[in-house]
Formats: C-alpha cells, structure tokens, sequence
C-alpha cells in the first residue's frame, strides 16, 4: 500500500508539473501576440459596406506584423461576425473581451450596433475605434470616433447645396433608413435650415426599413415635392444594401442631378460597385476621403491596396480594387493605435487613451489626421464629389484644412454646456 501511495503522489506530482508546464508555455504563446477584435458585419443587410472594412483590418496587420509588430509582438486578429444582427453586436464584443482578450476592437458601422456595444466596452473597460460617419451627441471614455461628427460631413454638404456653386437649393428631401443616425442627423439638419431660413413646408422627411427595395412611390413623390417650382435637393442617409435599388430607381426615373441633386452620406465607391452609375452622374456625396484624390499617400494607399486584394483574392476586390472613405478611417485608426501603444509602451486601455490624445498620421487624403486632444474624434477634411460615369468621384468643394469635430451639435438647444471631452460615462 505504501508504495502504490508513494507511485500515485509521485504520478499526480509528474502530471501537476505537465499541466503547470502547459499552462506556462500556453501562456507565453499567448503572450508573444497582442490580440485584436475585428468586430464587422459579414453577412446581412450591412455586409455590402462592413466586409472591405475587414480586409482593411487585416491589411494593415498584416502590414504591421512585417515591420516588427507592436511592442515585439505580432498582431494576432480574432474576427467575429455580428451578421447585422444589432443584438449580436454586444454579444460578440463581450465575448471578444472576456473569452478572447483583446486588446481592442475595430467594427461596427451603423450607429445602433455601436450603441449595442458601447454599454459592454465601457463597463468592462475595452477600447473600440469606430470608423464611420455618424450622428454625434455621444462622447465615451471607450471609444475613438475616427468617422466625421455632423460638421465634417452633413452640415458643410448641406451649405454647399444651399450656394450658388451646389445650385442654390431652397427645398430639402430629408430620405434616410429608419434609426438613430438618420434619425438624429435630419433633426439636427431640420434645425440648420431652420437658422437659414427654411420653413418647415419646404422639408420633405422620409424612413425606411432596413433592406428597403421598392423606392418607385418614394422617387415619385420626390418628384412632385421638386415641382414646387423652388431648387430641391435630396440628403441621402440610406445605409447598406438599400442604397442599390434607391440608386437603380434614381436612374430609372430620370431624376438627372441638374433637376433634383442627391448628396448621400453613406455612399461611396464601393455601394456604388453594382450600379450602373451613368444616370447618375453629377450626384453628389460628401466624404472625409474619396479614392479620386490625387496625393503621394493615397497613390500609395490604393496601391497596397490592389496588391492586397489580388493577393488574398478579395472578392470583387482582386479584379477591381476600390477604396472608400471607411477604410481610411479604419486605416488611420490601427496606425494611431499603434503609436499609442508605442508611445504607452503597453496595450492597458487607460494607458492607450491617454496616449492617443494628439495621435497625428498622415492619412490617404493627403492631410495629416490628428485626434483631438480631448473629443476622441479626429481633424478630417471636408470633401464632396460628384459621381462620375465609371463609379468614380470628382471632387468639386473642400475645406481649406481640416476641420475640428463637434460631437454635440450647436443646433440642437439641449446641447448648450455640455462639455467637449469624455468622462467615462456615455452622454446621451
């Protein structure tokens, strides 16, 4: 008995030591990589825009790792997909956090599977960079904004419909998918006519659903709105995959942009890839970036690019490479990430924040982005460009410089004396 004791102590001996030595090798493999969520929409109505954004993540991993990694580490993407599914967006950046510890989550693009996800980074203290356009009113210790803030993209696109130069428009069709961005966006823009002068009469306000397909009746309607006999123009907030038969009817119906002008915020290259753009030409749409732009960085930017694409064999992308304005912005975000955890020399999340703050990178549009000392949301340039026949944008306005962002609209009276930097708590 005392020998067969002696063996079994000395057995679970041996195998404690096993395990512990698998649990210290596990964890120094872990520890050779820093983990990054890729937080996209795959699949479902929103998978026309978010999978580029993807591939854009990878790329510039992929492009990080080659130089060195970040802090000696490679870069290890953990990728899920939240399939358009706004709920599923939480879910997935819980357990990007909790099961798969990462280190910080690039996604979403629809404002409402951001504020899906915004309680669950902030209660656990993650950190995500969010690259789309969007409605402002929110600050969040947790997030990093680098889309446009209502003044880098709606208001100045709106003033340019209003000048001579955007055809001098006196009536407005406010069209847009039926949630928060849109939503809040138009209140905001209803507002800034409102302070130029435009009565309510001569503003069109029109919803629908996610997946939307029928605008026959909606573009007929715009059509007798526009024959009033003052200027119309339209403000397109539709997002995803209803942006291809809007655009198709647009075309079906005639409505040429020297008659009823449409400037889209949620459209660009890549929407535009499976329509036929010829009727549409001379629509406008207002960026922070357009693949057009004609600067050393963005010649090479398109070029990794088109080298990435055909290499990976992308679809739609290795035979016809676009760029668009929520890649740049994603792409800016993982290199200002990276200098933060450079500068931090750690990727702890408090850390990361406080050295993100005046972050600079030259960005594809040829200027130098800069995240706000204090907002969380970068200096963007100001572009809008006109469809042109091959799919295509010609910029034809633009800021002299970049323009700083304002999260809380001055058009909306609840905003006075909220105060222009995060404080942990989201702000609604």
């Amino acid at each position: 008995m005392k020998s067969q004791r002696r063996y079994t102590l000395k057995a679970l001996a041996a195998a404690t030591a096993v395990s512990t030595f698998g649990l210290t090798g596990l964890s120094a493999q872990a520890a050779d990589t820093i983990k990054v969520g890729v937080l996209h929409s795959l699949s479902g109505t929103m998978a026309i825009s978010e999978t580029v954004l993807k591939d854009t993540v990878l790329m510039a991993i992929d492009e990080i790792n080659a130089k060195g990694g970040v802090l000696g580490k490679k870069l290890e993407p953990v990728i899920v997909d939240p399939a358009s599914n706004w709920p599923l967006f939480a879910e997935k950046t819980k357990q990007l956090l909790t099961q798969d510890k990462v280190a910080v989550i690039f996604g979403c693009w629809t404002s409402v599977s951001r504020k899906s996800v915004l309680p669950v980074v902030e209660e656990l203290n993650g950190l995500l960079f969010y690259p789309v356009q969007y409605e402002g009113e929110e600050l969040s210790k947790n997030v990093f904004y680098t889309g446009a803030a209502p003044n880098q993209q709606a208001i100045p696109a709106v003033e340019y419909l209003m000048s001579k130069d955007g055809g001098s428009a006196k009536r407005f069709v406010l069209l847009g998918t039926d949630y928060v961005y849109p939503r809040t966006t138009n209140k905001i823009l209803r507002s800034f006519l409102h302070s130029k002068g435009i009565k309510d009469e001569d503003i069109m306000e029109e919803y629908t659903p996610f997946g939307h397909s029928d605008y026959q009746t909606i573009i007929a309607n715009i059509k007798k709105f526009a024959s009033a006999g003052k200027k119309t123009a339209v403000v397109s907030t539709i997002n995803g995959d209803s942006n291809v038969p809007f655009y198709k009817e647009l075309g079906n119906a005639g409505l040429k942009a020297t008659d009823v002008p449409v400037v889209a915020f949620s459209v660009g290259e890549e929407e535009l890839r499976g329509v036929d753009t010829k009727p549409l030409v001379g629509h406008l749409a207002a960026w922070n970036y357009f693949m057009s732009i004609k600067s050393p960085a963005n010649t090479e930017f398109t070029k990794k690019w088109a080298t990435y694409a055909k290499a990976k064999a992308i679809p739609g992308h290795k035979d016809k490479p676009l760029t668009n304005d929520p890649m740049e912005a994603t792409y800016i975000g993982i290199n200002m990430w990276k200098q933060a955890v450079e500068k931090a020399k750690t990727t702890d999340v408090d850390a990361v924040i406080k050295a993100m703050a005046g972050q600079t990178f030259k960005a594809p549009s040829g200027i130098t982005s800069k995240m706000d000392e204090k907002n969380h949301h970068l200096h963007k340039s100001v572009f809008i460009g006109e469809v042109k026949a091959d799919g295509q944008f010609n910029v034809v306005w633009k800021t002299p410089g970049p323009v700083k962002a304002q999260p809380w609209s001055p058009y909306i009276p609840e905003n006075k004396g909220k105060k222009d930097e995060p404080d942990g708590k989201t702000k609604m």
